[in-house]
């Protein structure tokens, strides 16, 4: 789910009681009637939920995805004889969703909605199916069409951040080498070879040799509602041995390592951010204020760590790693809280042998590619909700 309709869906509900610890929804129960002109199928749940339905042919089948849902009970008692249920079936699919399949032996029109708690139940998705007639089916368009129009298939928004920029050159290397220039030289083939994939669009937060302050480059990605940030640096290390690339999230907490400490300090300087600053959260009570930064924080970090994994992971094939691990420090620069973000090092320029190469177009071409297939890698895996790579997932697990 994107970050920021996640902390959305936060906000909306601070009007209710906040529980100590916040848990998926469950679906705890099916229950069906059938009448002469209608089939109804409910789920129970533990709480309310967000979700879709899409029908397919050929076979039919109708599809309903819940968002953020666990199955806690099964299907098994409902007896699905003489109703045009043949079976249903479930599966996890994205970052904790569940997808509910109906196998169907006819089309049917559906109508479905939730009910609130009342008269002793929970709440519950109610989905009312009838069977479509001979003339229905006639004069109905083709479903496939209809799904593919109705999906928003959004592009992933990536910001890509060179480091540095004008009155500040960051490092310097022993032959003048400046890593404002190199970084720039990696992040834009990056953003070319983004804007070449389908499914993507990208947004530099500087195109030219320009200061950009600390502040300034969170807001942009906020601005245009990024589903990632990464940050590119060839920084100066204390040791002139020091060598390789190295990937850096944000730690809320103490630095994992004197090296990331190091990093954090030299990029911060006095350009310091506070994160609540960048939350609509003034109008919400203190206490309740820190929960819902605190939820968001820690679920953007968890999905920062597992994003520079897999790009630290498709770098290593390309250049040699500094840290094998992701690191974490107080980097101002990734105090977004609703948008993953990271620090990429693509190599220390203050050693002899990495500024020689930092320099080369090859392998800074190099280096954007391994960027763009870890972050390709990332999102094939955790695709942003309505996103067009969402989009190719679910029509892949629906003919499976």
């Amino acid at each position: 789910m994107h970050r920021r309709h996640l902390l959305n869906l936060i906000l909306a509900s601070a009007a209710f009681a906040l529980p100590f610890g916040v848990s998926a929804t469950q679906i705890r129960n099916a229950r069906l009637w059938h009448s002469d002109d209608k089939l109804r199928l409910v789920f129970d749940l533990s709480g309310p939920v967000q979700f879709k339905t899409f029908t397919l042919s050929s076979p039919e089948r109708l599809i309903i995805d819940l968002s953020g849902a666990n199955l806690s009970g099964d299907f098994s008692q409902l007896a699905l004889n003489n109703t045009v249920i043949r079976s249903i079936r479930s599966g996890h699919y994205g970052q904790g969703d569940t997808r509910i399949v109906l196998d169907l032996s006819a089309p049917v029109q559906l109508n479905s909605f939730q009910l609130p708690p009342q008269d002793g139940q929970g709440h519950r998705l109610v989905l009312d199916m009838k069977t479509a007639t001979p003339m229905q089916i006639a004069a109905a368009p083709i479903p496939e069409p209809i799904i593919d129009k109705a999906h928003p298939k959004r592009d992933i928004i990536v910001v890509v951040d060179p480091g540095h920029g004008g009155k500040d050159p960051g490092a310097v290397g022993a032959k003048g080498e400046r890593e404002k220039d190199v970084v720039l030289s990696i992040a834009q083939l990056l953003a070319k070879r983004l804007k070449r994939e389908k499914g993507y669009d990208v947004k530099l937060v500087r195109n030219d040799d320009f200061f950009v302050p600390l502040r300034k480059r969170v807001e942009i990605a906020r601005k245009h509602n990024a589903d990632m940030f990464i940050s590119v640096h060839a920084d100066a290390a204390p040791r002139l041995t020091a060598s390789g690339a190295s990937v850096y999230c944000l730690s809320e907490g103490g630095a994992t390592s004197a090296t990331a400490r190091f990093m954090a300090q030299r990029e911060n300087g006095a350009d310091l951010l506070g994160a609540t600053s960048l939350l609509n959260l003034k109008d919400k009570d203190p206490m309740l204020a820190g929960v819902i930064l605190d939820m968001s924080m820690n679920a953007t970090i968890a999905a920062s760590l597992q994003l520079g994994s897999t790009v630290l992971g498709s770098l290593a094939g390309i250049t040699t790693l500094h840290q094998k691990r992701v690191e974490q420090a107080g980097f101002a620069v990734l105090k977004s809280p609703d948008v993953p973000s990271i620090l990429v090092e693509t190599g220390f320029i203050s050693n002899a042998r990495d500024s020689q190469r930092l320099v080369t177009a090859r392998h800074q071409q190099a280096v954007a590619d391994g960027l763009f297939e870890g972050l390709q890698r990332y999102f094939q895996k955790n695709p942003p909700l309505n996103s067009y790579v969402a989009w190719q997932q679910e029509q892949k697990k629906a003919q499976a």
